[in-house]
């Protein structure tokens, strides 16, 4: 029964982290269209005066319920995690432990080993939960995203290969979760220049698996996005 909770209430968070998401999307869409502010550009001109072409205390307020958006997806995905870790080792005792006519006394400690942590270093990672035969039979799989694409450029290699503003990054090539993201995923373009990379991201709250080929091109960089920190 405690399982079963746990579980409900891992995927109400699933739904909730997916709202959350969609909203910030579209508040990025609105900031970054074509002669937008962007996510931090200036709301002054040149000449340090009020800018004309965007309503500001609208832009304000946008920048502002991102930013708590922000927030709440980072608490409710450290919550969906914990959870997930939970129900992960609370299953994991009945189906390590190997028969008893086998003799085999190590089998139970050797599975505990291959555990995922759920601890801040890892907490972006793909985790799979499969529920015990006396709960509901559904596989929760959760893909945490450690970046999100909050710029992208008009016919630059991301947009032709695929990529969307507002994707958020699970995988990108080797890249996952950890240390230094920014300069990994840059050190990763550049390594891989004319090779596709395979990604993997969330849009939307759905798993999507895509190649981006870093290349020269008109613009900036290999991309032509950037990838923001989660």
């Amino acid at each position: 029964m405690v399982a079963t909770n746990l579980k409900s209430e891992t995927m109400t968070l699933m739904e909730k982290r997916s709202s959350v998401e969609t909203e910030m999307n579209s508040i990025i869409d609105r900031l970054c269209q074509p002669g937008g502010p962007g996510l931090s550009g200036n709301l002054v001109d040149s000449e340090g005066f009020p800018r004309s072409d965007v309503d500001i205390p609208v832009v304000r307020a946008e920048r502002h319920r991102l930013s708590e958006l922000r927030s709440d997806h980072r608490e409710i995905t450290e919550k969906i995690n914990q959870n997930i870790q939970v129900l992960h080792s609370a299953r994991l005792p009945s189906k390590s432990s190997p028969p008893k006519d086998q003799g085999n006394d190590e089998g139970s400690n050797s599975q505990h080993s291959a555990v995922p942590s759920a601890g801040p270093s890892t907490s972006f990672h793909n985790v799979l939960v499969r529920d015990s035969p006396n709960s509901m039979d559904v596989d929760l799989v959760v893909s945490l995203p450690f970046a999100m694409v909050d710029e992208i450029a008009d016919a630059s290699p991301a947009a032709e290969d695929g990529l969307q503003l507002g994707d958020q990054i699970v995988k990108f090539g080797s890249v996952e979760a950890g240390e230094n993201l920014a300069q990994r995923l840059a050190s990763e373009a550049q390594t891989n220049q004319g090779r596709a990379i395979p990604i993997s991201i969330m849009r939307q709250g759905a798993p999507i698996n895509l190649t981006v080929t870093p290349r020269t091109w008109q613009g900036r960089g290999l991309l032509g996005c950037h990838f923001r920190i989660l």
